[in-house]
């Protein structure tokens, strides 16, 4: 049985990971077995810049912390090695960054990951690797809300541009009079 000390320090790991979990917005499960440190370093480092929190956790700590981040239903991806990936202030950025790099890897296998504690299999979490930056989608959105109203305008100006034609070819048939 563990001594108080590796118990306190377990209970530590599990409160500082919980609160990460509780305040983010989105975390990707892997299974990272066979990588090699330069490949992890660079990993690491590229998340580090990005603003995600990445660790390898044991299986245990984990579940006890999305549990405690109220934060199911990933319990079934808790198996083998383990690490995560949590971001608090962008959806996409953890999921692209894994997936990109488990591209040319076999080894390194995304397993699952949630989105607003709502858990997502690992076919979401590639999906949603592939979607483009937040300010492409948002000029999308804002050229397709400005679609309609472009077509309004360009018909309305059809319009005055065939009354203008029509009273151009009137005032042209009275002056041949």
């Amino acid at each position: 049985m563990p001594n108080q000390k590796i118990l306190e320090h377990k209970k530590k790991v599990v409160d500082e990971l919980s609160k990460r979990l509780s305040k983010s917005c989105a975390g990707v499960l892997v299974d990272y077995k066979g990588i090699k440190v330069d490949d992890d370093t660079k990993l690491r480092r590229e998340l580090r810049e990005s603003g995600i929190y990445y660790s390898v956790v044991k299986n245990t700590i984990l579940l006890r912390s999305l549990k405690k981040a109220n934060i199911d239903g990933l319990d079934t991806f808790l198996e083998g090695t383990t690490a995560i990936a949590i971001s608090d202030k962008d959806h996409i950025l953890a999921a692209k960054i894994l997936s990109e790099f488990s591209e040319d890897k076999e080894f390194f296998i995304i397993k699952s990951g949630f989105i607003d504690k709502k858990v997502v299999d690992r076919k979401v979490v590639l999906s949603i690797a592939k979607l483009p930056p937040k300010e492409v989608l948002v000029s999308m959105v804002i050229s397709g809300l400005n679609a309609p109203i472009y077509g309004f305008v360009s018909v309305l100006s059809s319009v005055l541009r065939s009354l203008v034609i029509v009273l151009d070819a009137i005032v042209e048939k009275q002056n041949e009079k």
